[in-house]
C-alpha cells in the first residue's frame, strides 16, 4: 500500500507543474498550444453570438455550440464584410475528431437567420475541428483544437503517483440489504467449567481475560471424599470470560469458569419486518466494523424474533445471526458492525468502479486514458452496489479509465484551467 505521506508529496510535486506538460521540454511532444490546456480558452475571436469567429478575407463564419434548453447543437452564422448573410449563402460542414479517433460529421440546414447542425454535440466538447464552407464559388477551410477536461501525463509519472486504470466492461452487481448490530461470542464455542468432585479450592491460577490452552490448569481442588487434590483443567482453548472461584471456597455444581473460543463469533444484526422476506438462511454477508476499518465475510445462520419480543410483536425487530470466522482474532465481542447481506446478483453490460468516479461541472465522470492523455467522460449511470456502478452512456466498452486516485487527474485538469468555453 502506498504511503499517504508519499502520495501527498508526489501530488504536490505534480501539481507544481501546470498540467504536467509544463514539466516537459518546451519543444517536446507535450508542449502543445496554450489553448489545448485551457489556459487561453478566451483568446479566440468571438462573434456577436459569443461563438468562435473564423475569417477568410471578407468572408467570416461564426461557429456556436448552442445548449440553452436543448441538447448541445451547432449554430452557424455567415458574414461578409461584417454584415450578416442569409443562411443559404453557403454550404457548411463540421468534422470533429475526438481523442479516441472517433469522427463526428455535421451538415447544416437553414433555420431562421442561421444554419443548424443535424446532430447533438455530445460531451465532452473536446476535439480537433475542421470547418469547411462553399460560398459564392469559393472554398473556405479552418482547423483548430478545442479541448476541455483533458491533460497529458507521462505513464511513469501517473503510475508513480498511484494512478491505476482498468478496462470498462461487464460486471455483476450485488443486491444487498444493509443491517447493523454487534458481535457476540459464539455460544457453541463456549464451555462452563465445573469441579468434577466437590471439595475445597486450594489454588486458582487463572483469571478473567486471560488466554488458556487446552489442558492448561485453572485451579487445584481438594476432594471432600478422598482428601486428595486434583487439577481443574481447561477443556478448550480460549479466553476466560467468567471466574467464580477463589482459594478457600468450596465447590458446588455451579461453573467455576467460563471459557470462550473467539476463533468463531456471531454477529447479531437487527432485521426489520420490511426486509424479512428478502433475507434467508445461508445468504452471504459482508461485514464491516463501524469503527476501525475491519472487514470480513460471514453467512446467515438463523433468523428469529429479537429476545424479549415474542414473535416480533413488541419491538417489531428480528435478529439475523451471522457466523463470523475469526481465526486471526481481529474481531472482538461487543464490536458494532454493519452487515451487507447479499440477496441477489444482477449482470450489467457495462460498469466502472465507484472508486473512479469524480464530480466535474454538473456531471459524474470518469477519466478515460488514451496513451498518455486523460480526458473526462460524462456518464449516464444506472444501478450500483458497493463496488460497481452501471454505465448507460458516456463511455465505450473496452475503454481504459482511471479506477484509483482519479482525484489526481481531476486536480491536474482543474489546475491547467481546461474549460468549457465555446
Amino acid at each position: 500500500m502506498r504511503s499517504p505521506v508519499r502520495t501527498a508529496v508526489v501530488l504536490s510535486a505534480l501539481l507544481t507543474c501546470v498540467g504536467f506538460a509544463a514539466c516537459q521540454s518546451g519543444d517536446g511532444p507535450h508542449a502543445g498550444s496554450a489553448e489545448a490546456h485551457g489556459a487561453a480558452a478566451a483568446e479566440f475571436e468571438r462573434g456577436p453570438h459569443r461563438g468562435r469567429l473564423l475569417r477568410d478575407g471578407p468572408f467570416a463564419l461564426e461557429l456556436q455550440i448552442f445548449e440553452e434548453g436543448v441538447p448541445p447543437e451547432f449554430h452557424v452564422y455567415l458574414f461578409r464584410d461584417g454584415k450578416l448573410l442569409a443562411p443559404g449563402a453557403a454550404q457548411v460542414s463540421v468534422e470533429l475528431t475526438r481523442l479516441d479517433q472517433e469522427v463526428n460529421r455535421f451538415d447544416f440546414a437553414p433555420q431562421g437567420d442561421f444554419l443548424k447542425g443535424n446532430g447533438v454535440v455530445h460531451e465532452p466538447h473536446s476535439f480537433s475541428v475542421v470547418v469547411t464552407a462553399e460560398e459564392g464559388g469559393r472554398s473556405h477551410r479552418w482547423t483548430f483544437d478545442s479541448f476541455e477536461g483533458r491533460t497529458t501525463i507521462p505513464t511513469t509519472t501517473a503510475e508513480s503517483a498511484g494512478v491505476r486504470t482498468e478496462t470498462a466492461g461487464p460486471a455483476t452487481l450485488k443486491d444487498t440489504v444493509v443491517l447493523t448490530g454487534r458481535l457476540v461470542p459464539n455460544a457453541e464455542r463456549m464451555r462452563a467449567v465445573s469441579a468434577r468432585f466437590p471439595g475445597a479450592i486450594r489454588e486458582v491460577v487463572r483469571s478473567v481475560g486471560e488466554t488458556v490452552r487446552v489442558g492448561e490448569r485453572l485451579a487445584t481442588i481438594e476432594s471432600n471424599e478422598s482428601l486428595e487434590t486434583y487439577a481443574l483443567n481447561a477443556p478448550i482453548a480460549g479466553v476466560i470470560t467468567e471466574r467464580h472461584a477463589n482459594p478457600g471456597e468450596n465447590t458446588g455444581s455451579e461453573p467455576m469458569f467460563v471459557i470462550a473460543d473467539y476463533g468463531a463469533l456471531w454477529a447479531e444484526l437487527a432485521l426489520f419486518p420490511r426486509d424479512l422476506a428478502r433475507v434467508k438462511v445461508g445468504q452471504k454477508v459482508t461485514l464491516r466494523s463501524v469503527e476501525g476499518g475491519l472487514s470480513g465475510e460471514g453467512t446467515v445462520l438463523r433468523i428469529a424474533p429479537t429476545e424479549g419480543a415474542e414473535h416480533g410483536a413488541v419491538s417489531g425487530v428480528y435478529t439475523a445471526r451471522v457466523s463470523v470466522e475469526n481465526k486471526d482474532r481481529r474481531w472482538t465481542p461487543g464490536l458494532f458492525v454493519e452487515g451487507g447481506i447479499h440477496i441477489g446478483e444482477s449482470p450489467v453490460a457495462l460498469a466502472v468502479k465507484r472508486s473512479g468516479l469524480q464530480g466535474f461541472r454538473d456531471f459524474t465522470v470518469v477519466f478515460e486514458q488514451v496513451t498518455d492523455t486523460y480526458e473526462v467522460r460524462m456518464l449516464e449511470l444506472g444501478r450500483q452496489d458497493e463496488t460497481w456502478v452501471e454505465v448507460l452512456g458516456g463511455l465505450k466498452p473496452g475503454a481504459r479509465y482511471v479506477a484509483e486516485n482519479s482525484y489526481l487527474i481531476k486536480a491536474d485538469i482543474e489546475k491547467s484551467g481546461a474549460s468549457h468555453d465555446h
